[in-house]
């Protein structure tokens, strides 16, 4: 596996980024980049939307992890690592750090599979985590990450967009997106290492998270005819506001399509039951997404899964992320008449989560 090279190494560049819809190739940066303006909310907006032959693929990981238990009840740190019940509030919380660059507190890694002969449409790297734990980190460094392609150096990434933060319940929670596809049509598959996340580690009762996803949506010729679709925003599902819809309109989803959706989320802690997501195509009955990785009662539980499977092309591949979720859902039994449109419920249970992101493939009509 690559590893990273040293800070001294690299020559950082600004993945900046155009618009939500532009290739711009990679510029040098001839001056650090404004912070992006913040919002405590950001409504669900499209990123990207098309209709061609592919498919859309994603990359995730996260970028903390437990330490040692703060509660004489809590599970062995070794045994949540690989599933176990546990939250991230139980915990205190250390960061992941995979690469051989002391420069670097957190890094990890993950997987991009693109099919062989695919080209790249439109790639959106999305990270957040909790700024406030132990430590409490600056807010100013939420639209900064560094990302190495595969077998490639640190690059700096700024975010392109308004960031979302939002200081409540005793979090300081944010997500914070930028559009790389230049790098990722450069780069292509392998093992991807995103680093420098801001969030903070150590222990309080609303606990550290915080990770990143890579959703990269890609044209190939022999591949289906399919509606895709990336969406992203800021939503916090508490308690007090335990439920949001989100509607996708002007869809041309075809009878009988195979379809799948995936979800980016923060603070989902496994366990913590009431969280739910369903689905429903046009005025049609509401269908549960959950599989074996995801209860019908706990779908934000702290898991990084492809239909009902742990992710295992990632470093590390922890089965509890203590905190977030990057799921990849089977939608195809809500599409056997089609759609024109596609309604997403989410809801919350005790603890809530942070809605992040919504990504979309299904078989179209021609």
């Amino acid at each position: 596996m690559p590893k990273s090279p040293g800070f001294a190494a690299r020559g950082v560049l600004a993945a900046l980024l155009c618009t939500a819809f532009s290739a711009a190739p990679l510029m040098a940066a001839a001056a650090p980049a404004p912070t992006p303006p913040e919002a405590p909310r950001i409504p669900f907006t499209e990123r990207y939307h098309s209709v061609h032959h592919g498919g859309i693929v994603r990359a995730a990981n996260s970028a903390i992890t437990c330490r040692t238990p703060e509660t004489t009840t809590a599970t062995p740190c070794s045994a949540v690592r690989k599933g176990a019940q546990g939250v991230n509030g139980d915990y205190d919380m250390f960061y992941v750090d995979l690469d051989d660059d002391p420069n670097t507190y957190n890094s990890s890694r993950a997987r991009l599979g693109l099919p062989a002969g695919s080209r790249v449409r439109y790639a959106r790297l999305y990270w957040g985590g909790n700024l406030r734990v132990g430590e409490q980190k600056p807010p100013a460094d939420n639209g900064r990450v560094l990302i190495a392609e595969p077998g490639g150096e640190y690059k700096e990434v700024l975010a392109d967009t308004r960031v979302a933060h939002r200081d409540a319940d005793g979090s300081d929670a944010y997500q914070a997106s930028a559009d790389i596809t230049p790098l990722v049509r450069r780069s292509g598959s392998g093992y991807w290492t995103v680093a420098q996340i801001n969030v903070a580690k150590g222990h309080s009762k609303a606990g550290a998270w915080g990770g990143w996803t890579l959703v990269v949506a890609y044209e190939k010729d022999d591949e289906p005819l399919r509606e895709l679709s990336v969406r992203d925003g800021f939503e916090a599902l508490r308690p007090g506001r335990a439920d949001h819809s989100l509607t996708l309109a002007g869809l041309r989803i075809r009878p009988g399509a195979g379809g799948r959706a995936g979800l980016v989320s923060y603070d989902g802690d496994r366990a913590a039951r009431g969280d739910s997501v369903s689905v429903r195509a046009g005025g049609r009955k509401p269908f549960a997404l959950t599989d074996p990785a995801n209860p019908a009662d706990d779908v934000m539980n702290s898991t990084i899964a492809d239909l009902g499977a742990t992710v295992t092309g990632r470093q590390p591949a922890h089965v509890n992320t203590l905190g977030y979720d990057s799921d990849l859902f089977d939608i195809g039994p809500a599409l056997a008449d089609g759609a024109d449109s596609l309604t997403f419920r989410f809801g919350a249970g005790n603890g809530g989560h942070f809605l992040g992101a919504l990504f979309l493939q299904a078989d179209a009509r021609r």
